[in-house]
């Protein structure tokens, strides 16, 4: 879960006001499995003594196939994952966000939480999945002063996108670097976006001065029309 790790390493960075506040401890942690995520909240808990903040980013690529030749367990692991996963998480996290005093959920989605993805049918379904997710939460949530959005990067920067092109440049039988030129087509900025620039979105959003908003499905994608 490259993009994970990029996160952490961003956010990390940002937040750090002096020596040894950035350091950051963290756990492996399978969401689709119920009794891991029990076991990681119970250690958080412990060890932070509460939680203003939660962060649902965990998520696989999912397969690149057409559906009628795609493996089902491949279908149920995605949606397990990338959207059943943060429901795991939330429901543990909501208690303990109702006795913050600037709690925040965000939700990690996608441009294909947003558009069409041809081949990649079941990220795209947990990914648009988030979306409604997100947006039923602000409304249940809002009278706890629990703010809940979603951020909806595009291609970013990194191994895990280069797999994810990769994959479907076989698909198409296609070179790498034509998928990259299709993808960015689609785009009317033709670069990635970075662990970073999503960091800095979320630690705005989290902080005091974002305290109003709430239900929002925020884009970073360099304005993405399409999906290839």
């Amino acid at each position: 879960m490259q993009l994970f790790s990029s996160l952490v390493a961003a956010i990390t960075s940002r937040s750090s006001s002096g020596p040894g506040t950035g350091g950051l401890e963290w756990t492996p942690c399978d969401v689709a499995d119920r009794a891991a995520v029990q076991k990681l909240f119970a250690e958080a808990t412990a060890k932070l003594g509460g939680l203003d903040v939660l962060v649902n980013n965990a998520g696989i690529a999912g397969p690149t196939s057409k559906v009628e030749e795609m493996n089902p367990e491949n279908w149920d692991r995605c949606l397990d994952i990338c959207l059943t996963g943060q429901f795991n998480c939330t429901r543990l996290a909501v208690p303990l966000l109702r006795k913050s005093k600037n709690a925040s959920i965000v939700n990690i989605s996608s441009a294909a939480g947003r558009l069409g993805f041809a081949m990649r049918t079941p990220y795209a379904a947990a990914k648009w999945g988030v979306i409604g997710f997100t947006k039923s939460l602000s409304i249940e949530l809002g009278p706890d002063n629990i703010r809940v959005n979603a951020i909806l990067p595009g291609l970013v920067a990194g191994d895990r996108q280069r797999r994810v092109l990769e994959a479907k440049a076989q698909q198409r039988g296609i070179s790498y670097a034509e998928m990259e030129r299709t993808a960015f087509s689609y785009t009317s900025i033709k670069d990635y976006v970075t662990p970073e620039q999503i960091a800095d979105q979320i630690l705005f959003i989290c902080s005091p001065r974002g305290r109003t908003i709430s239900g929002q499905a925020i884009s970073i994608c360099g304005d993405t029309q399409m999906l290839g």
